[in-house]
């Protein structure tokens, strides 16, 4: 998450870079948006990187914060390409573009049904496609994912799966986003974001590694656990209680004897 920064899409600043920390998004005196620590100007919002993740945080009274078209009132996390749009501008989430593993071969994760592209806004939002075979993305019948959008390409790209990772391939002039940079082809991973005509965004998922350690397999123990020995069970401890034990149910027993003889 440390490779993060913020691109206006104005054009008016260069690209921030987001180090971990609080980053203020103000307001300034000439009208123009700024970011920063010690830059003047009115709070608008504020940009927190932390072990967690990147959170969007809104000020109480703050107005016309979206994040990818929708409205945040208080807090929202951010991933790499999302769009924020903060007092009419629009600011990227970027990180650098993968790059292509070599060689590329079917990898652990061939034909697993959890490998999927999941929608999260626009046409698709909220389903997923699994990225086993090869995915066609256009307005033809054939497409796989189908984006319908005028003028958009009938075939547009190509998401062929290569073990961990997913190759986008253009099959036309049309360019996608992915992580917020406008690109032709890409190399997509788990937690990447691309968005097909400026608003159909989805998410590669790919599942998540299962612990290396076997599930019957001790767990570690510390040097000073291992040096002392644990203290012996000293059988003649629990003979009092038994004894006592029996005193209590001889004298029940006399006692029931005893009164109920008269």
């Amino acid at each position: 998450m440390s490779d993060l920064q913020l691109h206006f899409s104005n054009r008016q600043q260069a690209d921030h870079p987001l180090s971990p920390g609080v980053h203020r998004v103000v307001r300034q005196s000439n009208g123009v948006l700024g970011v920063g620590d010690t830059l003047p100007g009115v709070l608008l919002a504020q940009l927190c990187l932390d072990r967690r993740g990147l959170w969007l945080q809104v000020p109480g009274g703050a107005r016309a914060i979206h994040v990818n078209g929708r409205p945040v009132l208080r807090m929202a996390l951010l991933r790499a390409g999302d769009a924020v749009y903060v007092d009419g501008v629009e600011l990227l989430v970027r990180t650098p573009l993968r790059a292509a593993p070599r060689p590329l071969d079917p990898g652990e994760h061939a034909g697993d049904p959890r490998v999927v592209l999941r929608g999260v806004g626009g046409q698709y939002h909220g389903r997923s496609f699994t990225l086993g075979p090869e995915r066609l993305v256009g307005t033809s019948r054939e497409a796989d994912i189908r984006i319908d959008a005028p003028g958009f390409p009938a075939r547009h790209a190509l998401l062929e799966r290569h073990g961990d990772v997913v190759l986008l391939r253009s099959l036309g002039q049309e360019s996608s986003v992915v992580n917020g940079v406008t690109v032709r082809d890409a190399v997509l991973g788990a937690g990447d974001q691309v968005v097909f005509d400026g608003q159909h965004r989805f998410v590669v998922e790919f599942p998540a590694v299962p612990d290396s350690r076997p599930v019957d397999a001790p767990e570690p123990v510390s040097q000073l656990e291992a040096a002392t020995p644990p203290a012996p069970v000293r059988p003649g401890t629990r003979l009092p209680w038994l004894l006592l034990a029996a005193l209590m149910l001889g004298l029940l027993l006399s006692a029931l004897l005893w009164f109920g003889a008269r």
